[in-house]
C-alpha cells in the first residue's frame, strides 16, 4: 500500500519551500483568530485561468490566496507552494491578502489592451471566506467592475456573498453578473471529512436559491466529483436534483484534479479515510493530474443527462420539486 502511495506522490513531488520566502519578508503580518494573514500590495489584479483547471472561465481576480475552507482537494494548493508557503495545513491557516487590489483592478480594466472579457472572482481562494469579514476587499472590487461595465462571475461557497447583494444588483444593471456555487456532492458526512472548514452543501444551495430569487443567475459547479467516493449514480442524481431544487441555472461537472501541491495532501487524506482506494486511484490517474479521459467523459455525460431530466437550464422544467415546509430551502 505504501508503495502505491509513494508512486502517486512522486508524480507530483517538488522542491520544498525556501526559508523566509519573499512574500513573508515583504508582507505586513496579522493574526486573526487562528489564521495568519500576510498583507501584500497587489501587483496584478486580472490573472489568466490555466486551461488545465477545466473551469469555464479565462480570467480571474482573487483577493486572497489560501482558503479557510481547508478542502483537501483544492487545486489552488499548488499556488501556495509556488509562493513559498505550506500547501498542506498552511493553506487554510496562512492567507495572503492582496491589499489595494480594487485600485489595481481599476487601472487594468481601463487599459486599452483590455477587451472587457468576463472574469471570475475567487479562483485562488474563496473570495468570501471568513477573513473577508475583516478586510472587506470585495465591495470595492465589485464597484470597480460595475464602474467599468465588465462582466463577472462570483464563485463562492459562503453565505457572506449575500452581504453584497445590493452591489451585485447594481453591477447587473450595467453588465452581465452571475454567480457559481461549488457543490460537488450533497453528502454532509463526506463534507465534514474532506471540506472541514466549508459551509454545508445545504447552506450553499440555499445561497444559490437566494441569489436566483434576487435576480442574480446562479449555477452550481459540481466540483469536484471525487472518483469512487461521490461518483455513484445515487450521488450524482442526488446532487443534480438538489441543484434543481435550488433553482440552479446550470450545473457544470468537474472531476477531481490532482496537480502538484494538491496531490500530496489529498492522497494523505485518502490513505487515512479510504486506504483501499489508493491502488484504484493509481490506475485512474497514472502519473498525471487528471483522471483518465474516458472516465471523465462518462461522468460528464451522466451529469448532462440528469440535468436534462431535471430541467436545469430550461425555462419550462420537466420536473418540479414537491414543496412542503419541511423541504423548502430556507435561509436561517
Amino acid at each position: 500500500m505504501r508503495a502505491v502511495q509513494e508512486s502517486l506522490l512522486d508524480a507530483g513531488s517538488a522542491s520544498p519551500p525556501v526559508e523566509r520566502p519573499r512574500i513573508e519578508r515583504q508582507a505586513v503580518t496579522r493574526a486573526i483568530g487562528g489564521v495568519t494573514c500576510h498583507e501584500v500590495a497587489a501587483r496584478t489584479a486580472v490573472e489568466r485561468v490555466p486551461e488545465a483547471a477545466e473551469l469555464p472561465y479565462r480570467w480571474s481576480v482573487s483577493p486572497y490566496r489560501g482558503c479557510e475552507g481547508a478542502c483537501a482537494y483544492c487545486a489552488a494548493r499548488g499556488d501556495h507552494r509556488r509562493i513559498g508557503q505550506d500547501a498542506g495545513a498552511g493553506f487554510a491557516s496562512t492567507i495572503v491578502v492582496k491589499t489595494g487590489l480594487a485600485d489595481r483592478l481599476r487601472r487594468e480594466l481601463a487599459s486599452p489592451r483590455w477587451e472587457a472579457e468576463p472574469v471570475v472572482l475567487g479562483a485562488a481562494g474563496d473570495c468570501y471566506q471568513p477573513v473577508e469579514e475583516v478586510y472587506r476587499l470585495m465591495p470595492p472590487i465589485l464597484r470597480a467592475l460595475a464602474d467599468a461595465g465588465n462582466p463577472f462571475t462570483v464563485m463562492t461557497k459562503s453565505p457572506l456573498v449575500l452581504r453584497d447583494l445590493d452591489l451585485l444588483r447594481e453591477a447587473a444593471k450595467v453588465a452581465p453578473v452571475r454567480a457559481a456555487v461549488p457543490v460537488g456532492f450533497v453528502d454532509d458526512r463526506v463534507r465534514r471529512s474532506v471540506e472541514p472548514g466549508a459551509t454545508t452543501p445545504q447552506r450553499r444551495l440555499e445561497v444559490c436559491a437566494a441569489l436566483n430569487e434576487a435576480g442574480i443567475p446562479c449555477g452550481v459547479l459540481m466540483a469536484p466529483i471525487l472518483p469512487l467516493i461521490t461518483d455513484s449514480p445515487d450521488h450524482l442524481r442526488s446532487t443534480v436534483r438538489r441543484a434543481a431544487e435550488a433553482g440552479a441555472v446550470s450545473v457544470t461537472p468537474i472531476v477531481l484534479r490532482l496537480p502538484s501541491g494538491t496531490r500530496e495532501w489529498y492522497l494523505s487524506w485518502l490513505e487515512r479515510e479510504h486506504p483501499g482506494l489508493l491502488p484504484r486511484y493509481q490506475a485512474l490517474y497514472g502519473r498525471g493530474s487528471t483522471a483518465e479521459a474516458g472516465y471523465r467523459a462518462r461522468i460528464a455525460a451522466q451529469v448532462r443527462g440528469l440535468a436534462e431530466t431535471y430541467g436545469i437550464g430550461r425555462g419550462d422544467r420537466r420536473w418540479r420539486r414537491r414543496r412542503s415546509p419541511a423541504r423548502q430551502l430556507t435561509l436561517a
